[in-house]
């Protein structure tokens, strides 16, 4: 029993209200440090606000007397219940405690005096970033970076190191804004975290480094692509941010004009040729190319993808993933798939002439 009219009759049995949607302006946040992310979602239980010497929570699981009792408990003042779904509030607990989620300059300000030597070893397996702000400040340092840049829509993390000092810079809307500036001594716990969320050899620190990290933040898969290319003053990282909610747009929503997406549908139409997205970095290329795919999807058609990485699943298209420790390069991907009777080919880059012929 999920669906709102569900609840709302479950509500209504109860003699309870009902909420369809939690409002930001409905919540106290200063209510919510006394009461554990975890324990929130376990439950889909949000403090609203005090009134009375009262609390209003909403619940999305209103027979669970247990986490009640244990609300209760923990701000030492009975408790009201409004009902609402339980897809409403786990999406308002998910983005009111990202509010108060702790910022990647208060992390660099608690730095000093840290032993940074091991800490960055700590913590593999992949959890909600929001659940980790009891970890060492390296760790915290990293998870705020990263927590920011989905927050702030980037679609690149770039962590610099000069002379003095590392640059953290975030490129939002195809622009790079510099956004932090930790102090050189946390350069090597940073990058040898990046190295193992990444699965990295974190010894090696004279060629280009190349891997994949999967992070959940807010209750949001985001994929991150990983490239660490050694400089003069130590290790560069440029991490490529795929957050999988943002999801496929359709060409209409692309903000093409009228006779743009026309044009475009002109072509697709077509029954041969080939057709090139180009542009810089975030400018939207891989984004116009799966809305292309999505509007070519039909069980009449073969169609066949090779990428790096595959950004968005798409059902029905059979889509490759390039594996240069197997030899599988885009070049050799597409001679094998054009062994497999497709109607459209889709390679996500042209990194080389092979490719191209």
């Amino acid at each position: 029993m999920s669906r709102p009219q569900d609840m709302e009759s479950l509500a209504a049995r109860l003699g309870l209200p009902f909420l369809a949607r939690i409002e930001d302006s409905a919540v106290d946040t200063a209510l919510l440090g006394r009461l554990p992310l975890s324990f929130a979602r376990a439950n889909l239980v949000l403090p609203l606000r005090e009134e009375g010497g009262r609390l209003l929570v909403a619940t999305g699981e209103p027979a669970n007397f247990s986490a009640l009792h244990e609300v209760r408990g923990a701000f030492g003042m009975p408790v009201d219940l409004v009902v609402t779904t339980p897809q409403s509030a786990l999406e308002a607990i998910n983005h009111l405690y990202s509010r108060i989620s702790e910022s990647a300059q208060e992390v660099v300000e608690e730095l000093e005096g840290e032993d940074l030597s091991t800490i960055a070893t700590e913590l593999n397996e992949p959890r909600d970033l929001l659940d980790l702000t009891d970890e060492a400040p390296v760790i915290r340092l990293l998870n705020s970076i990263l927590f920011q840049a989905v927050k702030e829509r980037a679609s690149d993390v770039h962590i610099e190191p000069y002379e003095r000092e590392v640059e953290v810079r975030f490129r939002i809307d195809g622009i790079l804004y510099k956004m932090l500036t930790p102090p050189k001594v946390v350069q090597e716990a940073v990058i040898s975290r990046v190295k193992i969320m990444a699965g990295l050899n974190i010894a090696e620190k004279r060629l280009p480094q190349d891997g994949r990290i999967r992070v959940i933040v807010a209750g949001r898969d985001v994929d991150i692509r990983v490239s660490i290319i050694p400089t003069f003053f130590g290790e560069r990282v440029v991490l490529r941010l795929l957050d999988k909610k943002k999801g496929l747009i359709s060409l209409e929503d692309m903000g093409m004009s009228d006779a743009g997406v026309a044009s475009m549908e002109r072509l697709l139409a077509r029954s041969n040729g080939i057709i090139l997205v180009t542009g810089p970095t975030g400018s939207g290329k891989s984004t116009t190319l799966y809305a292309a795919l999505n509007r070519l999807n039909s069980p009449e058609k073969n169609i066949i993808t090779i990428e790096d990485p595959i950004e968005y699943q798409l059902k029905g298209i059979g889509q490759i993933q390039v594996n240069p420790k197997i030899d599988l390069t885009f070049a050799n991907g597409l001679r094998s798939i054009l062994r497999q009777d497709p109607d459209i080919i889709m390679v996500g880059e042209i990194r080389d002439a092979e490719t191209a012929e």
